[in-house]
């Protein structure tokens, strides 16, 4: 049986400044909570390692001597974590009062919950939306001829993206954002860890999906709150990177859950997709000037 209440299971790569707020914020916020915090990092070339080790002695930290990508690193945290509930969270994240206690209390009172994700706050505290529908070959072949910059308001985009989902109101979705994704350890037993097929982008995805189709609910709730300054790892990696990481993980979900007609049509745009990546300033300031 899980000892602890919460297990913390944090994936980070050279985002000590954002990783040092998020741990403040994690021991501010956590009081009569029993919990245990694990950093995974991911061959961090800045000051990460000797940042825990000085100042959160009490923190496991498992330091890889190369980037494995996120979902083998979450594998590593769950294979060490003790907690009953197990939360995945970013490193660029910042709790607020009650967020432990009040997603705790949520999971405590529905038991066909398998994931929760909580309202994501920019960091200017407008609304970071974080809910998504599974992902169509429609929609997916609009992101990757990047339709999306330019038409953003689309039918198959707004539906995709949830755009009419109301951020005020607790709900079940298909999925929620990696950002804060909080788990229930028996789900674990029913659907296994991460598959670490995806090297990064789409594992959360992959894994609601498993959750669904065991009979769980993946729930999002307004009333628990984080700051997610968004994507400070990944800002490090240059757009075409970014690009054929994202095309990666997209054939590779296709491939598990889509027709093959739906995958090699995928896969027949994805060169162009890379040479659109390298026009992304271009579609900035379209998006700026509409």
């Amino acid at each position: 049986m899980p000892r602890l209440e919460l297990s913390i299971i944090i994936v980070s790569w050279n985002v000590s400044k954002h990783l040092n707020i998020c741990l403040n914020s994690i021991y501010k916020n956590s009081e009569n909570i029993e919990f245990e915090i694990i950093v995974i990092d991911n061959n961090s070339k800045d000051n990460t390692l000797s940042l825990i080790k000085k100042k959160f002695p009490q923190v496991k930290l498992i330091s890889n001597k190369k980037n494995f990508g996120f979902a083998t690193a979450v594998n590593q945290g769950l294979a060490q974590s003790k907690g009953k509930y197990l939360l995945l969270l970013n490193p660029d994240t910042v709790l607020l009062p009650d967020t432990l206690k009040k997603s705790l209390t949520y999971m405590k009172k529905n038991h066909f919950t398998g994931v929760m994700g909580p309202k994501i706050l920019n960091s200017d505290l407008s609304l970071q939306p974080s809910c998504r529908r599974f992902p169509t070959t429609l929609s997916q072949t609009l992101i990757l001829l990047k339709i999306h910059h330019i038409f953003p308001k689309l039918r198959s985009l707004r539906k995709y993206l949830m755009q009419d989902f109301d951020y005020k109101e607790s709900k079940e979705v298909d999925q929620v954002m990696g950002a804060y994704f909080l788990i229930r350890r028996s789900v674990l037993e029913k659907v296994g860890g991460f598959d670490e097929n995806f090297y990064i982008l789409f594992e959360e995805v992959d894994f609601c999906r498993r959750v669904k189709e065991v009979g769980l609910k993946v729930d999002f709730y307004p009333l628990v709150k984080i700051i997610h300054h968004g994507g400070e790892s990944f800002k490090k990696v240059k757009s075409i990177r970014s690009q054929i990481n994202f095309n990666r993980s997209l054939l590779y979900y296709f491939k598990k859950y889509h027709s093959s007609f739906s995958y090699y049509w995928l896969a027949l745009l994805t060169p162009l997709s890379l040479f659109l990546a390298l026009l992304t300033p271009f579609f900035a300031v379209f998006q700026r000037k509409n």
